[in-house]
């Protein structure tokens, strides 16, 4: 071989070589191209469930918050519900007439009893249903009778109460039982 051959072979071995580099050189750039947009991909899909994750907790507390505000609010609703009916035999008690003086101390025992539980119950955000005369609202009140109107004036409004009912604050314990007119 003479010396003009072996450069050229040099030459067309130094251009493969080139030629090899660079096609290595892109497929490695193609290749880290591809992962960098694979990376760019997991990247925000874990983003979007980060931030899912962390609106999911926010409503969560918010929930719970809210829950433990109601429960607090109305706690004791079921003793409340168990005291009504002492309430209304004590009302009962004081619509007796006392005919003696041990009766008339007897009621007058009683009417300090019923003024200290009502004194509690208000205390404790527990109201009685203002009924009479009212419009029926069959939110609040169980119609258990109705009786022709005598003038148009009582119609759909109630003209006798059965049980008295009773609110915890905005919720109804027991709704008041009452006759309306139609």
């Amino acid at each position: 071989m003479t010396e003009k051959d072996k450069q050229a072979e040099s030459v067309e071995t130094t251009v493969d070589d080139k030629k090899e580099t660079a096609t290595a050189a892109q497929k490695e750039q193609d290749d880290t191209a591809k992962l960098l947009a694979e990376l760019k991909q997991k990247n925000e899909e874990l983003e979007n469930k980060y931030l899912r994750a962390v609106a999911e907790i926010q409503n969560m507390t918010r929930r719970f918050k809210k829950e433990q505000e109601q429960l607090l609010r109305y706690e004791g609703q079921s003793l409340a519900r168990d005291i009504l009916p002492v309430v209304d035999n004590l009302q009962r008690a004081l619509l007796t007439e006392a005919d003696d003086d041990a009766s008339r101390q007897l009621k007058h025992g009683i009417e300090l009893v019923a003024k200290d539980l009502e004194k509690a119950l208000k205390d404790n955000k527990i109201t009685q249903i203002d009924a009479l005369n009212q419009p029926f609202d069959p939110q609040i009140h169980q119609a258990v009778k109705t009786v022709p109107a005598e003038n148009e004036d009582q119609k759909d409004h109630v003209i006798e109460v059965y049980q008295e009912g009773y609110l915890l604050r905005d919720r109804v314990l027991r709704p008041a039982m009452v006759v309306v007119a139609q």
